[in-house]
């Protein structure tokens, strides 16, 4: 930007007669300054700048694809898209909504028009799908349907991997129960559309986790001892032209599918033919293809390479295959091809061949989560750039596993860095950038403790890759290795604890703080006795498998802030300042998830799986599946929450159970208590759906949040209103006479 203001500022200089050019560098080598005439300039210059950038922004803001998203609306008004909620979630805008409105108005009543038109709405991948080609009767003679078979063919085992799912093939007895409500599908003025609510994140060169006695054996997910599946990666779609298939959703992977195309593709090289390339394919131009990618000790593997098989019981796969080939001569031909690895897409496991039993593999490939929570490949850039501006950066260091160019501040491992970073004085503002999506078996307790002077500030973060620059460039910008690959940001993991102690003097004002950002940790955080000012942790995850968060010293100045996180069990014996909770999962693996007496508790939009024991609270959208105690009940507020029967908590507004009670009988109190549990997808921490409240759960949990979303964590997907700007849009589109209901898949 300087550069640019300087050129301008030039420009205008030349335009000047050399008379006063010359007399003010005259002027400029006398006093070794900027001669005052071409300072004048560059105010001016910087002016003017900033008026051709926002004339050049106005221009911008006329077409949508290019325009700011506060001007999204505006274009919407003048195509008379209206009445539809306002959705700031992450990764969501109604652009394309407004950018198809007028081919979406055109071919509006046809199945692939209300498949953009859903997918546009909600933000969520869609298949529209007309049910009455799908029903069971005599066929019209004059318009025959020559794969919809009244009794379908049990030798094709094909057939039935999705049964009455959004691509099922069968057809199916007529069902009169209301398609709107979601009952019932097949019927003549039916239409379903179906809605994958779980997103796809890829995972690129991530390193496994090796199973304990299974020589070769892996375990894909984050979770030890958790079977995890992997996730298709969609391909983009090209617009209303194509429809949505099972290559173009976020769904688990199939053994069967990809087992089929595999072996095609051994057969078809053994054979001398083409390559059947449907889910490996790589010569793909989406950068996400293929589904997964395996690479030992740095060597990518060929896709036919690899089998795909059930290893639930880490059955070891052949070093190689022989084929039959039969011959036009009639002799058989034998092909030998070779094998490196067996994988299991569903239980997210890999077992390498006896002949490379010794070498490290690295996977690239996707996992499923609802959202943005927790640590995660996606981009957090626009959270991290300011806070990192806030000061200027005295230290900065790299962290990476994986073999590149030396280069001066990058380490081998987080506790070589750490090191460093205790060696430097006190005030001191670091950044410490982990970039690759390697696996950290380190153990920073002890010697290897984290420490945070007086006035000091330290970050640890996971690259956010279009973001990465050099670590002596300026401020709010993370470090990036030469050659690495790019994505929009990285899961690192630390398969240990993280200690960290506070050194500033106790009566000191400004004690140090460290600011941990996207990590994967699956030991506990402790904050040893000392002077720490604050821990803060966002977009990061300390596993539930184990403990969490522990204080297990004095630190009565402390505050503990979580945002966008996921995390086991907090203990705080002793009072501490404040433990703010945002947007945040605590999982206390079956016993108690908060345990903190002494400490004021701050709780916004979180899902809490334990029971909480605090000094008092602040809480709202939030759901406590257990018991809630509140020390103080004169201060302090529950608001728009589901709260545990039996909670001992201040004054509540507008909180479930308590607001469905009200003029309720006492002998139906306990029906009314059970209709209203959170019922969720799953509360095993490892899961694709884990804390997803399930399409079953209570409308007064589902969307009686403080803004008619629901209540949790997972409330700033804004999942009642996609839904409700859904059927806001709907009957525009939707011929007379038809109905339409919408089916979550995941």
């Amino acid at each position: 930007m300087t550069d640019l203001r300087d050129r301008r500022r030039d420009a205008l200089f030349e335009l000047l007669p050399a008379v006063y050019r010359q007399h003010d560098d005259a002027q400029r080598a006398s006093d070794e300054q900027a001669g005052p005439l071409r300072a004048l300039l560059g105010v001016l210059a910087g002016e003017a700048g900033a008026v051709e950038d926002d004339i050049l922004g106005l221009l911008d803001n006329w077409f949508i694809e290019t325009c700011d998203e506060w001007v999204v609306p505006y274009i919407a008004d003048l195509l008379g898209v209206r009445g539809l909620q306002d959705i700031a979630a992450p990764g969501f805008s109604r652009r394309a909504l407004v950018a198809n409105t007028l081919s979406l108005r055109r071919a509006k009543g046809t199945p692939r028009v209300l498949e953009q038109l859903a997918q546009d709405a909600t933000g969520w991948r869609a298949l529209a799908r007309e049910e009455f080609p799908a029903l069971n009767g005599t066929q019209n003679v004059n318009h025959l349907r020559r794969t919809a078979f009244n009794t379908p063919d049990i030798r094709d085992s094909s057939r039935f991997l999705d049964p009455r799912g959004p691509f099922d093939t069968n057809c199916h007895l007529v069902d009169v129960r209301s398609v709107e409500l979601a009952r019932g599908r097949f019927n003549i003025p039916n239409i379903s559309i179906f809605l994958w609510r779980l997103q796809s994140y890829l995972l690129s060169d991530a390193e496994l986790s090796a199973e304990p006695g299974i020589s070769g054996g892996w375990r894909i997910g984050a979770v030890a001892g958790a079977d995890t599946p992997l996730f298709n990666v969609p391909r983009s779609d090209a617009g209303t032209q194509d429809r949505t298939s099972l290559r173009s959703v976020p769904a688990p992977l199939s053994r069967r599918l990809l087992h089929d195309e595999l072996e095609a593709r051994r057969r078809a090289l053994a054979g001398g033919r083409p390559l059947p390339r449907h889910w490996f394919d790589e010569q793909a131009s989406a950068a996400a293809d293929p589904v997964f990618c395996l690479s030992l000790d740095g060597v990518e593997v060929a896709a036919e390479r690899i089998l795909i098989c059930d290893l639930s019981s880490w059955r070891t796969p052949p070093d190689s295959i022989v084929y039959e080939l039969p011959q036009p001569d009639g002799s058989t031909l034998s092909e030998s091809l070779p094998i490196a690895a067996a994988i299991d897409p569903e239980l997210g496991r890999l077992r390498l061949a006896p002949a490379v039993a010794d070498a490290v593999p690295r996977l690239t490939h996707s996992y499923g989560f609802p959202g943005d929570l927790g640590a995660g490949p996606f981009s957090r850039r626009a959270y991290l750039e300011a806070p990192l501006a806030e000061r200027e950066i005295s230290f900065a260091a790299g962290v990476s596993r994986r073999p590149q160019t030396p280069s001066a501040g990058i380490f081998g491992s987080l506790g070589d860095a750490i090191a460093e970073w205790n060696a430097q004085p006190a005030g001191s503002v670091g950044l410490i950038v982990v970039m690759d999506n390697g696996r950290y078996e380190e153990d920073l307790s002890g010697a290897q403790s984290v420490r945070i002077p007086e006035g000091s500030r330290l970050w640890i973060v996971a690259a956010d890759w279009p973001a990465v620059q050099d670590p002596a460039a300026a401020p709010g910008v993370l470090l990036r290795a030469p050659g690495q690959i790019e994505a929009s940001g990285l899961r690192p993991r630390l398969a240990g604890a993280i200690s960290v102690e506070g050194s500033a003097a106790v009566a000191s004002e400004t004690p140090g703080e460290l600011l941990i950002d996207g990590l994967a940790i699956d030991g506990a955080i402790t904050i040893a006795a000392g002077n720490l000012g604050r821990l803060a942790l966002s977009h990061s995850t300390v596993a539930p498998t184990g403990p969490g968060i522990a204080v297990a010293g004095d630190n009565d100045a402390l505050e503990i802030e979580l945002h966008r996180c996921i995390s086991g069990a907090i203990g705080i014996p002793g009072a501490i300042a404040a433990l703010r909770i945002t947007d945040s999962i605590i999982d206390g693996n079956g016993a108690t998830a908060i345990d903190a007496p002494s400490t004021p508790l701050s709780l916004c939009a979180g899902t809490v799986f334990g029971s909480v024991d605090c000094q008092q609270i602040e809480a709202s959208d939030a759901i406590f599946t257990d018991r809630v105690t509140s020390a103080r009940l004169q201060s302090g507020c529950v608001r728009y929450s589901w709260v545990a029967p039996g909670s001992q908590t201040p004054r509540r507004f507008r909180c479930q159970p308590n607001l469905a009670l009200r003029d309720v009988p006492a002998a139906e109190e306990a029906a009314v208590i059970a209709r209203l549990r959170p019922a969720f997808v799953s509360e095993s921490y490892g899961s694709p759906a884990y804390a997803q409240l399930a399409e079953s759960c209570a409308a007064e949990i589902s969307s009686g949040g403080d803004d008619g979303n629901e209540m949790g964590a997972w409330q700033f997907l804004r999942q009642s209103w996609r839904r409700s700007n859904l059927r806001a849009l709907l009957p525009d589109y939707l011929p007379y006479g038809l109905r339409a209901g919408t089916f979550f898949i995941n």
